[in-house]
């Protein structure tokens, strides 16, 4: 840590302005730490050395930082005095006083409360900025700059700082200054109109994948500026947002409508151009049967002594298989219902066909697989006690 740093430290510990009570396990402070089971000593991460000053709050932004410091970054989180990010209260349940939600999405980072509208605190984060990498923020467009911690303000302090502004709808155009909110970019971008059962009504996704891909998108985004900063030296000012992300991710959908000018539709869990490709209902659960490519349909009538299928004309290839799923489905869903997902699972196993049980949490956590590829480690929360909560790691590891 620089001298420099180590002196504003000690000067934002002795102006920030506490969470919570004194005898709260969480005290607002910079030396405070979320620590974790993450790679130390002579094995340096990635991002070890870089600062990020994180303005962020409730998902989105707090995602992309959190992952910024698994891989060594170290953060800063910014809340406001008194109650902090939102998602601290988003409970039942909750570990000791923080909700689940919270230290879900917030491990690897420091914590002060500044009061932003405050000529001292904006001077704080005006200080802290300038001794920082990376700045991530998620206000409304032009808000933190009537505080005179706007990019351009703010690269005049530090030219080679990293702004990235995370916001529901862009830095301009007629929806930028309207709150986001993953469930309400979920349905204006189209993904809660292709969410839900083939006959029924949009469904929100089961998790807040518009909030959880703006963070990724971000933290990549970040990535490729300390990458482009090392070659010119310079920062820059991203602009990421909850609706060009979740747009982005439509992927074919939308490639679909563009090229053909094919209108979209819930399919619930089946493909649309792909068949078989769906769960099914089982004995006792259900099975997802993803069947490919003409070679893996012959292996599923095969596992399923089905074998007169493969004979028929109409389903000899995808595309006729597509045109003709309704009778197909209605056969394959009917032999799925005589056995349980274990027994379908050890009759596919070895075929080739890509299959998987519909897990329940509790079951996605029993998994031998999971618990192969996964860390799933207890975090030490520091501050006047300890305490310990599960928590993911991140899905990509260094091996070599």
């Amino acid at each position: 840590m620089s001298a420099s740093f180590r002196v504003l430290n000690s000067r934002v510990s002795a102006l920030c302005l506490s969470l919570t009570p004194r005898n709260h396990p969480v005290q607002c402070s910079v030396g405070g730490r979320w620590l974790s089971c993450s790679q130390t000593g002579e094995n340096l991460r990635p991002l070890e050395g870089v600062r990020v000053l994180d303005l962020t709050r409730v998902l989105a932004g707090p995602f992309s930082t959190m992952i910024l410091g698994d891989l060594g970054a170290e953060v800063v989180k910014v809340e406001r005095p008194g109650a902090g990010d939102d998602t601290r209260a988003w409970g039942p349940p909750f570990v000791g006083a923080e909700s689940a939600y919270f230290l879900s999405v917030n491990r690897n980072k420091k914590s002060i409360a500044v009061d932003l509208k405050h000529p001292k605190g904006a001077r704080i984060i005006q200080e802290l900025a300038g001794v920082s990498d990376v700045l991530v923020e998620n206000y409304l467009p032009g808000k933190l700059h009537e505080m005179g911690l706007g990019y351009e303000q703010l690269s005049r302090v530090n030219p080679q700082l990293i702004y990235c502004s995370i916001s529901g709808y862009g830095q301009t155009g007629p929806q930028s200054q309207s709150p986001g909110y993953d469930s309400i970019a979920s349905a204006v971008s189209g993904m809660m109109h292709i969410t839900g059962p083939e006959d029924g009504d949009p469904v929100r996704p089961g998790v807040a994948m518009t909030d959880l891909a703006t963070g990724l998108y971000a933290h990549g985004a970040v990535m490729a500026a300390l990458l482009q900063r090392h070659k010119t030296g310079r920062g820059v000012h991203i602009d990421c947002n909850l609706l060009s992300s979740q747009v982005s991710c439509l992927s074919h959908i939308a490639a679909n409508y563009l090229n053909a000018g094919k209108e979209a539709r819930r399919w619930g869990t089946a493909h649309e151009s792909i068949v078989p490709y769906q769960g099914f209902k089982t004995k006792d659960g259900h099975i997802v049967v993803a069947a490919g490519n003409d070679k893996q349909f012959v292996k599923v009538c095969q596992v399923l002594e089905l074998k007169e299928l493969t004979d028929e004309s109409k389903y000899k290839t995808n595309k006729l298989r597509v045109q003709n799923r309704k009778q197909l489905l209605h056969t394959l869903s009917e032999r799925f219902l005589q056995e349980t997902t274990s027994d379908w699972l050890k009759r596919f196993d070895g075929s080739g066909v890509p299959v998987g049980p519909i897990n329940n949490i509790q079951e996605v956590f029993s998994d031998a697989q999971a618990w192969q590829v996964m860390w799933f480690c207890w975090l030490l929360q520091t501050g006047i006690s300890s305490r310990h909560w599960g928590s993911l790691q991140p899905s990509a590891k260094w091996v070599g």
